[in-house]
C-alpha cells in the first residue's frame, strides 16, 4: 500500500482544479511576485480557491428551496509596512492575475524590495503535513432526493415526538472548498475542506400559547454522520426546547447569580471575550485588552484557548487562509492573559509570533485574525455543585442572538433556554431572560468553573468586517457572580 502525503495530496488535487486547466504553474506565480516586487514591498501572496454549495430546505414536507452554487477565482495582496492593497479576479487566467498583481504593487514606492525572505526565483516550500479531516467532497455521497428524504425523516421525528408541534422546517447544507497559497516568502500550501450541517426548527402551541425550538449539528465530515439516531436525538432537542418554553415564567430582572450552561453557551465567550483577543483589534488599540498581556483579566482558575487542530470540527482548518498551520493558543492561562490570535500581517507588526488565525469568506476578501474553535478549559467543580451552590439565580443552558461592542467589551445575548435556581435546585423555566454585560468584566466575575467542558454541536458562523467564516465554542459549566439580566418582570 503506497501511503501518500496529506498536504503533497491536498497540493496536488487543489492545482489540478485551480492551476492545471487554466495552463498556470509556479513560472507564472513567480513573474506575478516578480511585479509586485518590482516596487519596495514586504510581503505578497496568490490566494486560489474552488468552492461549491449545495442546500436544500424543506418546510412543511414541502421543499422550499434547493440551491446550488459554484466559485472560484485568485485574490492577490501585497502588504507594505501597514499598508496592505488588494485586488481579485473570478478569472484564473495568467493575464489577470498580472493584472492584479501590477495593481497591488502602487501600495509602495517603486524601487528594490527591502525584503530579505523573498524567494522568488528559487522555487516553493510545501507546507508541513496535517490531515485533521477527510479530504473528501461530502456533496455527492447522497443524491438530492436522498437528501430531500433525509429533511423528511428529520420533520416525522419531530412530529412524532409530541402532538403540539405544529410546524417543522429542516435545512441541510454540503460545502467543499479547495484552497491554494502561494506566498512571496516561498511557501506553497494547500487545504481540501468539506463541511456539512443540518438544522431543524418547530413551532409548537398549546392553548393558544406558541413556543419555538431549534438544533443542529454539523462538522468537517461526509453525510453519512446523519444516521437515524442523530437526527431523531436533534428533532427531540428541539421540541423538547419548545415544550419547556411553553410553561416558562417572565423572567427577572436586575442583578442575579448566572450559571451558564456547557457548550454553546461558549457563544457568549467568542463574542464577548474572543473578539477582544484578537490581533488587528489590539495593534490599533480597539479592544479593551489592548497592551494588557501578562496581566490579570480573569478570575483565577480560567484558561481559554482558540484551537484549530481538533479533528473533524467545524472550525478547524489543516492551515489557515495564508498557508501557516493552525495551532492551539492559550490566550488566557489562570487569569493571566497571555496572548492573542495572529494573522501574518498583525503578527508582524506587533512583533509576535504567527498563531495559524489568518482567515477570509473567500477570494475576494482580505484574510484577518479569526477565530477557530475557542473554549474554556475545565475546572474542578461537578456541574451539581456549581448548581447547589446558588441561592438564588438563573441557570442559562441556550443562547440564541447577540450583540457585542468590541471597544467596551459591553455585550446583550438572550437565552432560549433558562431556568430560576431556587434554594440550589433547579425549578421552573423562563421566558425573556437577557444577559447584559461587559465580556472583560464577566470574567473576573467568574466564580466556579466546572469540569464538565463541551463544545458546541457544530453549527456557529462568525461575523466580522462583513466576513462569515465557520467556527467553534465550547465550555464546562460557570458560575458567574452578578450579571444585570433584563427581564419580563
Amino acid at each position: 500500500m503506497k501511503v501518500v502525503d496529506p498536504a503533497i495530496a491536498n497540493l496536488a488535487t487543489a492545482q489540478s482544479l485551480l492551476w492545471t486547466p487554466y495552463g498556470i504553474d509556479e513560472g507564472h506565480i513567480q513573474k506575478a511576485f516578480g511585479e509586485i516586487f518590482s516596487h519596495k514591498v514586504d510581503f505578497a501572496d496568490l490566494y486560489f480557491q474552488y468552492g461549491c454549495i449545495e442546500g436544500w430546505s424543506l418546510d412543511e414536507g414541502i421543499v422550499k428551496s434547493g440551491s446550488y452554487n459554484i466559485e472560484q477565482g485568485v485574490g492577490v495582496r501585497a502588504v507594505s509596512g501597514d499598508k496592505t492593497a488588494f485586488a481579485y479576479s473570478d478569472d484564473i487566467a495568467f493575464k489577470p492575475i498580472l493584472a492584479a498583481a501590477k495593481s497591488v504593487r502602487e501600495i509602495a514606492s517603486l524601487g528594490k524590495t527591502a525584503n530579505r525572505n523573498l524567494k522568488t526565483g528559487k522555487g516553493f516550500a510545501g507546507a508541513e503535513s496535517r490531515a485533521l479531516y477527510s479530504p473528501l467532497n461530502p456533496i455527492p455521497t447522497l443524491t438530492s432526493t436522498e437528501k430531500v428524504d433525509l429533511l423528511k425523516r428529520l420533520e416525522q421525528f419531530a412530529r412524532k415526538r409530541d402532538k403540539r408541534v405544529k410546524q417543522v422546517m429542516a435545512n441541510i447544507v454540503g460545502a467543499y472548498d479547495v484552497v491554494l497559497v502561494a506566498r512571496s516568502d516561498g511557501v506553497l500550501a494547500a487545504d481540501v475542506r468539506p463541511l456539512v450541517r443540518v438544522n431543524v426548527s418547530v413551532v409548537v402551541e398549546q392553548k393558544g400559547r406558541r413556543e419555538t425550538g431549534s438544533s443542529g449539528a454539523g462538522g468537517r465530515y461526509d453525510f453519512a454522520q446523519f444516521t437515524d439516531a442523530f437526527l431523531m436525538h436533534h428533532a427531540h432537542t428541539a421540541v423538547d426546547q419548545a415544550l419547556i418554553n411553553l410553561e416558562a415564567r417572565p423572567a427577572p430582572a436586575g442583578l442575579q447569580t448566572v450559571v451558564l450552561g456547557s457548550g454553546w453557551p461558549g457563544i457568549l465567550l467568542h463574542e464577548a471575550i474572543g473578539h477582544g483577543l484578537e490581533g488587528d483589534f489590539n495593534r490599533n488599540g480597539s479592544s479593551a485588552f489592548s497592551g494588557m498581556i501578562g496581566q490579570r483579566v480573569a478570575a483565577k482558575g480560567v484558561t481559554i484557548v482558540d484551537d484549530g487542530t481538533l479533528a473533524s470540527r467545524r472550525g478547524s482548518l489543516n492551515i489557515d487562509d495564508e498557508g501557516n498551520k493552525t495551532e492551539c493558543t492559550t490566550l488566557i492561562e489562570d487569569g493571566i492573559l497571555k496572548g492573542y490570535i495572529q494573522d501574518i500581517t498583525n503578527a508582524r507588526l506587533m512583533k509576535m509570533p504567527v498563531t495559524g488565525n489568518g482567515r477570509r469568506e473567500s477570494f475576494a476578501h482580505l484574510p484577518m485574525p479569526r477565530m477557530t474553535n475557542t473554549y474554556m478549559l475545565n475546572g474542578d467543580k461537578t456541574p451539581e455543585e456549581i448548581i447547589a451552590s446558588v441561592k438564588d439565580g438563573v441557570y442559562a443552558v441556550n443562547f440564541g442572538g447577540g450583540q457585542v461592542d468590541i471597544t467596551s467589551g459591553k455585550f446583550v445575548f438572550s437565552a432560549s433556554l433558562a431556568y430560576k435556581i431556587e434554594n440550589g435546585k433547579i425549578t421552573y423555566p423562563l421566558k425573556g431572560a437577557t444577559l447584559i454585560g461587559n465580556g472583560p468584566e464577566s470574567l473576573t466575575k467568574i466564580s466556579m468553573v466546572g469540569n464538565d467542558m463541551a463544545l458546541d454541536d457544530g453549527v456557529g458562523t462568525c461575523g466580522k468586517e462583513g466576513q462569515s467564516v465557520p467556527v467553534g465554542v465550547g465550555q464546562p459549566t460557570l458560575r458567574i457572580d452578578g450579571l444585570v439580566m433584563g427581564g419580563t418582570q
